[in-house]
C-alpha cells in the first residue's frame, strides 16, 4: 500500500497490479455498484409516487448530502485513488475501468443522495398533508424555507470542497493524504449525526411516511459489504473511506427496525379503521331496518349495494 500523497511513477508496481484485474473483485464491483443505484430507486419513486417528501427531516437531508460530498471527495483525493488515476495512461481501457470502481461507487452513492436532495425540494409539501391529524402533521411538518436553506448549503458544501480539494492536488499535494482523512472523519461524524434527526422525526410522526423501508432492506446489509469491498481495495490506511459505511450501517438498521414496527402499527391502525366504518355502517342499516323499513336519504344506495 502507498504511504505517502505522491502517486506512483508510470509503470510502477500498482500500475502492474492494475494492469491484471481480479475478475472476482470485478464482478463483485460491478454488483455493488449496481446495487448502490437499485437501493436508491425505491426511495426516489416513493417520494415521487406520492407527490410529497413529507415524513424526511431537512436535517437528515442536509447530513446526508454533506456527508456524501466529503466521502465523495475523500476518494478522490486518497493516494491510492490518486495513483490508480494516473495509471489509466498505462493501463488497458478495461483495467483502468476495473480499477476505478471503488470511485464510482461513491460516486454514485453521493450521486443518488443529491437526487434524494432534488425531489426532497421539488415535493416539499406546500400545504398541511391529508392525514387523520392534519394539525399535528403541519406543527410537525418544518417550512418550505427550511428545505431551500437546505438545498444552498449543500451546494455551497459541495463548491467549498471542491475548490479546497483542487488546491491541495495542485498547490500542497504532500497534503492530501490529511486532507483525505479529514474528509473522512468529517464524512464519519456527519453521516453518524444525519440518522438521528431522521430517528427523531420517524418517532415523532410514528410512521415512515415518505421514507422508504425497501431502500433500507437493501442498504442496511449493503453497507457492510461495500465497507469490505472498499477495505479489500484501500486496505487500512483508507479506513477514512470504508469506516463510514460500517457505523452508517448500524444506524441505518435501528432506522429500518422502527420503521417496519410503526408501519405494521400504522397498517393494523388503518385496518381497524376501516372495520370501524363498516361496523358504524352496517349497525346503521340495522338500525333503519329495525324502525320497520323506514325510508331515509341512504335507503336506496344500500338497496342498490345489496341487489
Amino acid at each position: 500500500m502507498l504511504t505517502t500523497a505522491q502517486p506512483l511513477p508510470p509503470g510502477g508496481a500498482r500500475c502492474v497490479e492494475l494492469a491484471q484485474p481480479n475478475y472476482v473483485n470485478f464482478v463483485f464491483s460491478i454488483f455493488i455498484l449496481l446495487g448502490i443505484l437499485v437501493s436508491y430507486l425505491p426511495q426516489h419513486l416513493r417520494i415521487i409516487n406520492r407527490k410529497s417528501s413529507f415524513g424526511l427531516s431537512p436535517y437528515f437531508v442536509l447530513l446526508g448530502t454533506t456527508s456524501g460530498t466529503c466521502q465523495f471527495a475523500n476518494i478522490l483525493t486518497l493516494p491510492g485513488s490518486r495513483a490508480d488515476m494516473a495509471c489509466c495512461r498505462e493501463v488497458s481501457g478495461f483495467a483502468c475501468f476495473a480499477g476505478l470502481l471503488g470511485v464510482m461507487q461513491v460516486g454514485m452513492q453521493w450521486t443518488c443522495f443529491a437526487v434524494i436532495l432534488f425531489l426532497f425540494l421539488i415535493y416539499f409539501p406546500r400545504a398541511t398533508p391529508s392525514t387523520p391529524n392534519p394539525a399535528k402533521d403541519a406543527d410537525e411538518q418544518p417550512s418550505f424555507r427550511t428545505a431551500v436553506i437546505v438545498a444552498w448549503i449543500c451546494v455551497a458544501h459541495a463548491f467549498v470542497t471542491g475548490v479546497i480539494s483542487i488546491y491541495f492536488t495542485l498547490a500542497r499535494p504532500g497534503s492530501l493524504q490529511s486532507w483525505a482523512n479529514f474528509l473522512g472523519i468529517l464524512s464519519t461524524v456527519l453521516a453518524v449525526i444525519q440518522y438521528f434527526p431522521q430517528i427523531w422525526t420517524t418517532f415523532v410522526l410514528k410512521r415512515v411516511a415518505s421514507l422508504s423501508i425497501p431502500m433500507m432492506c437493501i442498504q442496511t446489509p449493503g453497507s457492510f459489504v461495500w465497507a469490505a469491498s472498499l477495505a479489500s481495495r484501500l486496505g487500512t490506511q483508507g479506513w477514512s473511506a470504508w469506516g463510514v459505511y460500517v457505523v452508517t450501517g448500524c444506524l441505518q438498521g435501528t432506522l429500518l427496525v422502527m420503521g417496519v414496527i410503526y408501519e405494521l402499527r400504522w397498517k393494523r391502525k388503518e385496518k381497524k379503521e376501516l372495520e370501524d366504518r363498516l361496523d358504524a355502517a352496517n349497525r346503521g342499516q340495522a338500525e333503519r331496518e329495525g324502525r320497520g323499513g323506514e325510508v331515509d336519504e341512504q335507503t336506496p344506495l344500500i338497496r342498490q349495494e345489496e341487489e
